[in-house]
């Protein structure tokens, strides 16, 4: 049995700089390992191809509805605007109300389809190229190109000491965020605040404390994680990134470096020929890895840590083109057709997998049911709420009398008028005419009294017994067609 000193043994000096004259000693041989490794700033080279040029169309596209949505008008008012306060929302000519709730849910889940599916076909294309933090990160690193030059040279002025240059380039690149941030945040609160008004008391220094925490906050979270986090946020945030692998499998199209072609790796003049030289078509140039927003090799392999931004094949392809060979060495491929030496055409038809078409039918189905409804959707919207101070009453006559409150919401912007009548019980009536009009877009509370005779009554026997509300929207053109709401409810009858 070993002595209780020889089970535990020291940890080696993970550097082996243990100090020469503590050899051979128990404190020299015992040495603390830091279980944090400090972040290394990432200095992304700029780089263009046909790659960067769709990811830069991304970001204008992207940009331009986030931006201009809010300055466009539509029958007189603000196109997109979700009015919290009059709970209610506009997507150019529909009204919706919060009972509407039901898009918004099938919505998200199209979107998640939708995320779904492209991944499976083709890896991360949401984070490359359509991601917001992706959008805003490249931004702000191109205000910071602009500025304070490309990537060498800014390496040079973070190492230098503080001069005026170095001084008013980082103040110029810290306005110029703030000013993208700040403006990302009012545009942020315009969907929810008239755009038009929020810049008036945006000029007059007028802003409500609700609209100003939200345009701070807003603002804050596009300058610190544009700005400043960055790939943190995909490799240490984003949930994204942790989960993808599921949906990847090996005929899932990804950023992919040919390790067959491309190995051994090694410098050489252009003039040279690899193969006498015993080595692949990669000169160990280390460009893919400088132009990565992550920072990672992409020649070790698939990492979560890869966004598909795809600036690797854009500088690689411009590499190859300048050593005279074939272009592709990091491409879009496909785990099984790096293995098999699949042709494209190979690739693709192996990408429609059964797995997609679920996805692809599933989501089909999904956006048909979707527009159908929207399309099917009624101009208005009803619901019946019984007043519970007074389930019963009798009245003239001995009929017995309940109390209904009925919330008309006009989800058209063109005025309206509405007749109300009930039924569901012999003899029942409303106790007078109820016509109600509406203005575009107007919701009105009105309380009607639903009465039955005595004889009805006595036929149906006390309880709660079902009834329902027909509202007819009445047409405005003559023989056009007419909506209706029929409403279930209930009429007491007591003991």
């Amino acid at each position: 049995m070993k002595p209780a000193a020889a089970a535990h043994k020291p940890l080696p000096d993970p550097t082996g700089t243990a100090a020469a004259g503590d050899e051979g000693s128990d404190d020299a041989a015992t040495s603390v390992v830091s279980m944090y490794v400090k972040q290394q700033k990432i200095y992304a080279r700029a780089v263009s191809g046909w790659f960067a040029g769709w990811r830069w169309a991304m970001v204008w596209a992207t940009q331009l509805v986030f931006y201009g949505l809010p300055w466009l008008e539509w029958n007189g008012r603000q196109s997109v605007l979700f009015d919290l306060g009059a709970r209610r929302f506009y997507i150019f000519g529909m009204v919706l109300y919060p009972q509407d709730f039901i898009y918004l849910t099938a919505l998200l889940i199209i979107s998640a389809y939708s995320l779904f599916l492209f991944t499976a076909v083709a890896g991360r294309l949401w984070c490359g190229f359509a991601c917001p933090q992706t959008v805003y990160s490249e931004i702000f690193m191109w205000v910071e190109r602009k500025i304070q030059g490309d990537r060498s040279a800014r390496m040079r002025r973070d190492a230098a000491p503080w001069s005026l240059d170095k001084a008013w380039r980082a103040a110029a690149k810290q306005t110029v965020w703030i000013v993208i941030a700040l403006w990302t945040g009012f545009t942020f609160v315009g969907y929810f605040t008239p755009i038009k008004s929020l810049a008036g008391l945006v000029s007059q220094f007028a802003l409500g404390p609700w609209e100003l925490f939200w345009v701070l906050f807003y603002g804050l979270a596009t300058y610190g994680n544009a700005g400043f986090l960055r790939e943190q946020v995909c490799k240490y945030m984003c949930p994204y990134a942790r989960f993808q692998s599921v949906m990847f499998d090996k005929d899932t199209l990804i950023v992919s470096y040919d390790a067959e072609r491309g190995e051994p790796r090694g410098s050489r003049s252009r003039k040279a020929d690899p193969k006498s030289l015993g080595k692949g078509d990669c000169i160990d140039c280390k460009l893919c890895v400088q132009v990565c927003p992550t920072g990672i090799d992409i020649r070790k392999g698939l990492q979560y840590e890869c966004i598909g931004c795809t600036a690797c094949i854009d500088v690689c392809n411009g590499v190859m083109e300048k050593m005279s060979y074939p272009r592709g060495l990091i491409r879009y491929a496909t785990q099984n057709g790096l293995a098999r030496h699949l042709s494209r055409a190979q690739v693709l038809k192996r990408v429609l997998r059964p797995r997609v078409l679920v996805y692809t039918t599933i989501l089909v189905v999904l956006v048909a049911a979707l527009l159908t409804s929207m399309a099917l959707r009624s101009p208005f919207r009803v619901d019946v709420v019984r007043d519970r101070g007074a389930l019963a009453q009798l009245v003239d006559d001995g009929q017995i009398e309940n109390v209904y409150r009925l919330q008309v919401m006009n989800a058209t912007e063109s005025p309206h008028r509405y007749d109300v009548k009930v039924r569901g019980l012999p003899g029942i009536v409303l106790d007078k005419p109820v016509s109600i009009e509406l203005m575009p877009a107007e919701a009105r509370w009105v309380t009607v009294a639903v009465r039955i005779p005595p004889q009805s009554a006595a036929d149906v026997g006390p309880g709660a017994h079902a009834i329902e509300f027909d509202i007819e929207l009445l047409p405005t053109i003559p023989g056009s067609s007419v909506a209706r709401s029929l409403e279930k409810s209930t009429f007491v009858v007591p003991r």
